[in-house]
């Protein structure tokens, strides 16, 4: 029986947002010294179009050429108390390997005293039946660094060693101030901590925007995880996160190096490809009832996402 889950984030006392910890934290290993060892057919990736976190990991798959590797599905992209749920729609389909109705089956089966929220992404194991993992970060690293036996013959070094330091340096501030920034400013519970939030999230874009004045990625000359992360959250940033999460001192499109930075990557096969704004504006404006109570989707914004971005200069 599926069990209600927590529908909207709490706050600390101070009213800061508070992210649960990710708890079910194995990893994937070449060798297989973990107890999951990477081979083709084994694994199934349940995701969110419209999740952020989960569509690292759809980008990622997509960049490495895996997608006859690790399995893929979809869920419904409107949530409720009962959490993901596994139906037929557009761009969304029933669960195709254990027949789940809701994502939180899949959890119990692992743990059947879980208590935390059922997040996507997560990695169902199909040797042993239940899921290897929930935590997003290293989801993609271990597809970038266990699976280079099945990944495509000009697949991208997304995490090289001589950049790894710096590729989470960057990750972490990004993820701070960004990443999970954009939920500190939509899910503050007072003015102080909005206020706080808010200043710390455009701090870091203007940040951001001088690092590349001068550099086509946020890391060395080239595409690497760290641009994964940071484009999930800029391509929902004009779309929900201006409005629906107060972060409207600016919008990405006053930007002119992140906006064409976006920009590149989205024209690039696996980052726009893998865009669903319908799934995303859906997810966010009818999942919050506190935030949006009527549940109403707006229209705009009307943005380009297809124009010249003129990055190509930069090395």
């Amino acid at each position: 029986m599926n069990k209600a889950v927590q529908f909207f984030p709490e706050a600390s006392p101070s009213g800061k947002f508070v992210r649960n910890e990710y708890t079910i934290r194995d990893r994937i290993t070449a060798d297989g010294s973990s107890g999951f060892r990477a081979e083709p057919g084994r694994y199934h990736l349940y995701v969110s179009l419209a999740c952020p976190w989960a569509q690292r990991s759809i980008i990622v798959r997509r960049l490495l050429g895996l997608e006859q590797t690790i399995s893929l599905s979809v869920v419904d992209p409107i949530r409720d108390e009962r959490g993901w749920a596994f139906t037929a729609g557009e761009g969304h389909t029933p669960d195709p390997v254990n027949g789940f109705q809701f994502l939180s089956e899949a959890y119990l089966a692992t743990q059947p005293d879980f208590t935390g929220r059922y997040t996507v992404p997560c990695v169902w194991d199909r040797v042993t039946q239940r899921l290897v993992t929930n935590n997003y970060p290293d989801i993609t690293i271990d597809l970038e660094t266990q699976f280079k036996a099945y990944q495509k013959a000009d697949a991208p070094d997304l995490y090289p060693a001589p950049l790894q330091d710096e590729i989470d340096s960057v990750n972490a501030v990004v993820y701070e101030d960004v990443n999970n920034g954009v939920y500190k400013c939509g899910f503050a519970a007072t003015q102080q901590a909005y206020d706080q939030a808010v200043t710390a999230l455009f701090a870091r874009l203007d940040w951001l925007e001088a690092r590349l004045t001068q550099q086509r990625f946020l890391v060395g000359q080239q595409l690497t995880e760290a641009d994964v992360r940071l484009f999930t959250t800029l391509v929902r940033f004009d779309a929900v996160y201006v409005g629906h999460f107060k972060c409207n001192l600016r919008r990405l499109v006053d930007y002119a190096n992140l906006w064409a930075y976006a920009r590149d990557l989205y024209q690039r096969p696996g980052f726009g490809d893998t865009v669903n704004f319908d799934h995303i504006k859906r997810h966010y404006y009818m999942t919050h009832p506190q935030l949006n109570p009527n549940r109403i989707v707006p229209k705009g914004p009307l943005v380009d996402w297809t124009t010249p971005h003129g990055r190509e200069k930069l090395r």
